[in-house]
């Protein structure tokens, strides 16, 4: 059973210059010398953290985080204005450009995962390989299963508490109430919003694991700020057009890719990462038995670090 590798330090920290109001924080660490390889958090709302560098053998990679727009520790936080899923593709190139790689590993999951799809189809010659673990494709029959007709069937009482209402309604019935209701000026209404929002995730995210969120433990001005931004992206559909990932998965072909999926993923369904595969049929999938959407289950921590072992077997250091 592979673990994570063992806790380092960025050598290397600066804020991207985007052209906008924002700032996005970059972060370098292990081998200046290895394959870059640049990790793409999920969310869109969350950010990175210390040990998203611990996938990566530092001996080996050139690791890269980063911050997307108004997430983590980039400026302004929260904000989203000029933040689009066009915009986190350009910010990507812009940070290759600065640090002057020509090829990098993509590796990202759930929102990060279609984030690493997005920029791939547009800047194939960049990419060596992908690994992407908890497939999330932005369709609407993907939001259908969080936020409408679909995951409600397993949780159906905290459905309930987050919809208001025992009567099903369309994802974008529900995401439109709750965009205007994070919107209002009632503060109490606002965090009342985020909580709800934050409480389905990590329910239907953690299963049985999951503890009702204690809302000291997170300043309500940050869930907020959080909750806007996964709303935004979720009102415009992600920014993409219907089906845009699959469709355009020919534009893929010759670059290597790993897909991982947890069975028991109630977040983004198994049906998405076979979609995936299937389109991309020279792709490895691997299927993990027991584990959900989350990267903290043993058996995915196991699965990605032999994921970026292997890569990091098959190609060339230098790549920069």
């Amino acid at each position: 059973m592979n673990n994570l590798y063992p806790e380092l330090q960025p050598s290397q920290t600066l804020f991207l210059d985007t052209g906008s109001q924002h700032a996005v924080y970059v972060e370098i660490s292990g081998n200046p010398d290895g394959i870059p390889v640049i990790f793409l958090h999920g969310g869109p709302c969350s950010g990175t953290k210390s040990d998203h560098r611990r996938f990566f053998n530092p001996e080996k990679y050139r690791i890269i985080l980063f911050d997307q727009r108004g997430c983590g520790r980039s400026t302004p936080f929260g904000e989203i204005e000029n933040n689009t899923t066009q915009d986190l593709i350009a910010d990507m190139e812009r940070i290759r450009q600065q640090l002057g790689i020509n090829q990098w590993l993509l590796f990202g999951g759930s929102w990060g995962g279609a984030l690493a799809l997005l920029y791939a189809q547009q800047h194939p010659a960049q990419v060596l390989s992908m690994i992407i673990r908890g497939v999330f494709l932005a369709r609407h029959q993907d939001m259908e299963w969080f936020a409408g007709n679909g995951v409600n069937r397993v949780y159906p009482e905290q459905w309930q508490q987050l919809a208001g209402t025992t009567v099903v309604i369309t994802p974008s019935q529900l995401i439109g109430r709750l965009w205007q209701e994070i919107n209002s000026d009632d503060f109490e209404k606002q965090l009342a919003v985020a909580t709800a929002w934050q409480s389905w995730n990590g329910q239907v995210a953690l299963g049985k694991a999951y503890q009702s969120i204690n809302e000291s433990s997170i300043p309500a001005d940050v869930a907020i700020k959080q909750v806007k931004m996964e709303l935004h992206y979720a009102l415009h559909d992600y920014f993409v057009n219907e089906n845009q990932i699959l469709d355009n998965c020919d534009k893929l072909n010759g670059i290597p890719a790993t897909v991982i999926h947890g069975r028991y993923d109630l977040v983004c369904p198994l049906e998405s990462g076979w979609q995936l595969h299937k389109a991309l049929p020279q792709s490895t999938f691997i299927v993990l038995p027991n584990a959900g959407h989350i990267t903290q289950h043993e058996e995915m921590i196991d699965a990605l670090v032999a994921a970026t072992d292997l890569v990091a077997q098959r190609l060339p250091e230098n790549n920069g």
